[in-house]
């Protein structure tokens, strides 16, 4: 069975977050995205310290859509450097994880 991955993603509103999280659903590069609307974030970014509020989508896919997903985040995102980390999904309900594959595997 393909390995299932569960990517990170923040943007800088809500309003970006749905719009990214349209395109991947729509072109099958994630099966499902969740928005949190409103997190706070603290990072520094070229020598400042940023706090900064912004959206999260928790993104669900599978290990072989990554290069497409990668490219489709960087060409939409606002961020010159959009966060994309991921974590394998060892364990999680087998009904569940087979519609995740099946979705992103249908053909449009």
């Amino acid at each position: 069975m393909e390995q299932t991955v569960v990517y990170f993603c923040t943007c800088p509103s809500p309003d970006s977050a749905a719009d990214l999280a349209n395109t991947l659903v729509t072109e099958k590069l994630a099966a499902c995205v969740n928005i949190v609307p409103a997190i706070s974030s603290i990072y520094e970014w070229q020598g400042e310290l940023c706090r900064d509020q912004e959206a999260l989508l928790i993104i669900k896919t599978t290990q072989g859509k990554f290069n497409a997903l990668e490219k489709r985040v960087t060409e939409q995102h606002p961020y010159d450097v959009p966060e994309l980390i991921g974590f394998d999904v060892s364990n999680g309900h087998p009904p569940y994880i087979n519609w995740l594959i099946s979705t992103i595997h249908e053909r449009i």
